[in-house]
């Protein structure tokens, strides 16, 4: 049998990433085999090196990590819609084996009893290998214009559904949101804000740090970098994005929003932060405000078609300096290590000729 190299974790335990090697997956894990091309690496990743958090399938000591996939097809079965040669990209979450309510739906972005299974995350092995099988309802056929650059469309999903969830809450009034605040400009945080400029919304990202990089790719967008702390940043605004995790900000952005404002949580915090906050301050705000704070975390299919809309209405150029380094999968350590120019890096799976082929066949 054929041989494939992985990365793999021991969940766990810190720093356990390495690259393992295992016979490629039988048809009994999925009817549709994929060809790696790309892996985008994240944050979730780096805290799952750091055993944070992350679970093996049942049976399992060690996890195939990654969920930011870019694959090619090179076997599907008749009638599923896919053929030999799509560019595809793989659902992350799988519903729950009972199903809830939600899952039973489709809806397994919103699984209720939280039995849900997770690509490269939890109890599924991830896309970190050079193959993987997938049943055909979790695989998304990509859109021939993307080329390479469908390795974005994961994190795409994610903000996806923060804007689908933030204009449903919207529509319970009135609403005619003008101004946005993303916090954040990391690979979610401009994809957020790529998304609001697309509403033709007024759109301010805030960035701890005045990178230059990330300044670019803002002001490219038509939108207004910030640098520094909430303060630096003037005005209210009708829609924050709250895309870093740091432990302050959910509470802090509240009083930055106008009335009947939407704060959307998408970054996730680290536990045990302790801050002395004002709570008959904090709940005057958000009740006398009309003001609504929701959480989202990833996506299901749906979501997956509407970020390929946007990724495809995007600029393809804004899209290729969002990923600032391409790493061959021989030199997957380098992908490990954050560097100060970092945005978004990725994993390049085979050698030069497949990306000049993805390249090609969407020139």
């Amino acid at each position: 049998m054929e041989k494939m190299r992985a990365l793999t974790v021991q969940p766990g335990v810190a720093d356990s990433l390495q690259l393992d090697e295992f016979r490629i997956p039988g048809p009994e894990q999925g009817a549709v085999l994929v060809r790696a091309v790309a892996l985008g690496v994240c944050g979730t990743d780096f805290e799952i090196v750091a055993a944070k958090y992350g679970a093996a399938p049942p049976g399992h000591k060690r996890l195939i990590i990654g969920h930011e996939s870019l694959g090619r097809i090179e076997e599907a079965p008749a009638g599923s819609g896919l053929a030999a040669g799509d560019l595809a990209v793989g659902i992350v979450r799988h519903p729950d084996p009972v199903p809830c309510e939600n899952c039973g739906a489709g809806e397994w972005d919103m699984c209720r009893n939280g039995e849900y299974t997770e690509h490269g995350i939890k109890a599924l092995d991830g896309f970190g290998s050079e193959w993987y099988r997938l049943d055909p309802e979790f695989v998304v056929k990509l859109d021939p214009a993307l080329g390479e650059l469908g390795v974005l469309l994961e994190p795409t999903t994610i903000v996806a559904k923060a804007w689908e969830h933030t204009e449903h809450i919207g529509k319970r009034a009135l609403w005619h949101p003008k101004r946005v605040l993303v916090t954040g400009a990391g690979p979610v945080g401009l994809l957020a804000a790529l998304l609001g400029v697309q509403r033709n919304l007024e759109v301010h990202v805030l960035n701890k740090s005045a990178s230059e990089i990330k300044a670019d790719l803002v002001r490219s967008l038509g939108a207004t970098f910030h640098s520094g702390t909430l303060g630096d940043v003037p005005g209210t605004f009708d829609v924050v994005m709250e895309c870093t995790g740091a432990a302050s900000l959910p509470l802090d952005v509240v009083s930055r929003t106008a009335p009947d404002g939407v704060v959307c949580l998408a970054g996730v915090s680290d536990p045990g932060a302790a801050k002395p906050v004002d709570v008959g301050a904090f709940n005057r705000d958000v009740v006398l405000g009309d003001r609504v704070i929701f959480g989202t975390v990833n996506a299901n299919r749906r979501h997956y078609e509407a970020g390929m809309q946007a990724l495809v209405a995007a600029d393809q150029g804004w899209l290729r300096r969002v990923i600032t380094r391409r790493v061959p999968l021989a030199r997957w350590r380098e992908a490990f290590v954050h560097t100060e120019n970092d945005v978004k890096t990725v994993i390049e799976f085979g050698d030069g000729a497949e990306r000049s082929a993805v390249n090609n066949r969407t020139a």
